[in-house]
Parts: C-alpha cells; sequence; structure tokens
C-alpha cells in the first residue's frame, strides 16, 4: 500500500494472516504493548524467530511463551544490521518463511521508550489499515540489503575478536535460561562447540 501524502504509516509483521486490529501483548518489557515501525525494513526481522522455527523443525515439543532472538542492532545512520552468529543464520531462519507486514496510519503512543531507532509502540489496540503479503522473509531481507536500506554481516565476515565475543555471550544466554528449555534447545543446536558437553 503506497503511503499517503502527509499521514504517517507504521509497520507491524506477524506470521499470522487476516489481522484487522492489531492487540497489545506481553513482550521482553513486560508489559502489553503493539510494537510497530516506522520503516518497514525494520520489521522483515519479525517474520520468523529462529528459536522457534529451529524447535519445530527438529520436533521440540513447547507449549511456553518463545523467547525471541535478535541478532541485530542500528548504525550511526540509523539502518538496521543483522548479523548472524553461526554460518547461514539468516538463511535458516527466513528462507522459505512467508508471512505479512501491516500497515496503520495512526497509533497512541504509549510513551514507552524502547531505545529503537524508528520504533514506536502502543498501550491499546491499533487498527490495521493495510497490509502486504511477503511469500519469503529472506528474499525480502535481502532486496532490503540490495537497495541499501538494511546491512547484514555474515558470519564468515566476523572477525576473530567478535567471534570470542559471541561464544562468550552464548554461554551466558544458555547459563540464565534455565527456564527457556526451547531456547537451551536453540542454542545448543546451533552453537555445538561452545556448549559442548551442555545436556540440560
Amino acid at each position: 500500500m503506497p503511503k499517503k501524502e502527509g499521514v504517517p504509516v507504521y509497520y507491524h509483521a506477524s506470521q499470522v494472516q487476516g489481522i484487522t486490529t492489531l492487540e497489545p501483548r506481553i513482550s521482553n518489557h513486560g508489559i502489553p504493548l503493539v510494537y510497530l515501525s516506522r520503516k518497514r525494513e525494520n520489521v522483515l526481522v519479525y517474520l520468523s524467530n529462529a528459536i522457534e522455527k529451529y524447535c519445530r523443525e527438529t520436533g521440540f515439543a513447547y507449549d511456553g511463551v518463545w523467547q525471541k532472538w535478535g541478532p541485530y542492532g542500528f548504525g550511526p545512520d540509523g539502518r538496521l544490521c543483522l548479523e548472524e552468529y553461526y554460518p547461514d543464520a539468516i538463511e535458516r531462519t527466513y528462507k522459505g518463511v512467508s508471512g505479512y507486514i501491516y500497515h496503520a496510519e495512526e497509533i497512541k503512543d504509549s510513551g514507552f521508550e524502547v531505545q529503537i531507532p524508528d520504533a514506536a509502540t502502543s498501550s491499546e489496540p491499533v487498527i490495521v489499515t493495510g497490509s502486504e503479503y511477503v511469500p519469503d522473509a529472506y528474499e525480502a531481507i535481502l532486496e532490503a540489503e540490495r537497495e541499501g536500506l538494511i546491512i547484514l554481516r555474515r558470519y564468515g565476515e566476523m572477525t576473530d575478536r567478535k567471534k570470542e565475543w559471541i561464544a562468550a555471550t552464548i554461554r551466558e544466554e544458555y547459563a540464565s535460561a534455565e527456564g527457556h528449555p526451547e531456547y537451551r534447545h536453540f542454542l545448543r543446536g546451533c552453537f555445538p562447540e561452545i556448549l559442548e558437553g551442555e545436556k540440560n
């Protein structure tokens, strides 16, 4: 849906079809919010959760709240930078995954600061004014990279120092994830050399 002149458009990604109202949900911040972005390309990363996808593909049954996996940040110019912490992570997470990008023209800002560039939150339901079907999230992410809208950093490009940081971070994440067996299953599967010997 093209943006109307003078009308702000907010974006929200989901694998669920046919949403007409975005309802607040409890996420990492512990309060119910609708998370949106003023940039379409920034919501592409939310079309798939690497942890949930890996668990489903490997037959790990889990009915709790899925831990989020977000290996991305933002550069000095505000562009989203998606990083691979293990080989082929971007392709493994997003290839073949379809979903929807929902548009909203108006929100009632919650006032909650999420410290994410171009992000917005609402503590009240948000009316959807349009949507876009994304047949393959991986292809959409590659297209955004080609257009210079986001930056992808592949695992093969990581320095030894960065890989050491990743290893230390993964060990810390594993140790603190005692209450999230699905997260530990994902970490053991994707970082076997780092977590060798960990079984629980």
